[in-house]
């Protein structure tokens, strides 16, 4: 992806890590995990973010520090949406509705018991995006509207000035 677009942020599903972190754990700390990885990815801030991941490393470093070192190597990524308004944050630290879009497009497929050639199944994926952007254009996000200025200064700073 950064090959393509460089100048992009890349965010990683913390809903999907979490549950790979408490996958990893015995089924008795799997409560105690899950509390304590909540501070990180609840913070307002990356640092405050990274003060919570550092106490959330002493505590686990020991028991399990395959879960430790993967959330290090990925805390970056996975804390990205920090960088952007706290009203969209919410919609931004998951995959699950690109995800959703994905599982659509098989499920359309799927029913399908053979495509004739390549371009009848881009045709398909195609028809399946287009009815989304059409329903998720015409929703209205809460409170996007307050995010709308600081994302435009935020791009007009990472891309330049609009173009004429």
């Amino acid at each position: 992806m950064k090959a393509v677009y460089p100048k992009a942020d890349v965010q990683r599903c913390v809903v999907h890590k979490v549950r790979n972190a408490l996958n990893a754990v015995r089924k008795k700390d799997q409560a105690a995990v899950a509390e304590d990885l909540k501070p990180i990815y609840k913070a307002n801030t990356q640092e405050e973010a990274k003060e919570k991941f550092r106490a959330f490393k002493d505590t686990w470093q020991k028991k399990y520090p395959k879960v430790v070192k993967s959330w290090e190597q990925d805390l970056d990524v996975l804390l990205t949406f920090l960088t952007y308004p706290s009203s969209i944050q919410p919609m931004i630290y998951t995959t699950n509705i690109i995800e959703r879009t994905i599982k659509e497009i098989k499920k359309r497929t799927k029913t399908m018991n053979s495509l004739p050639t390549e371009k009848a199944a881009e045709k398909i994926v195609y028809l399946q995006s287009m009815d989304y952007n059409q329903r998720w254009a015409e929703r209205k996000l809460r409170s996007f509207g307050h995010a709308y200025s600081t994302l435009q200064e935020m791009f007009k700073q990472r891309y330049g000035t609009e173009r004429e």
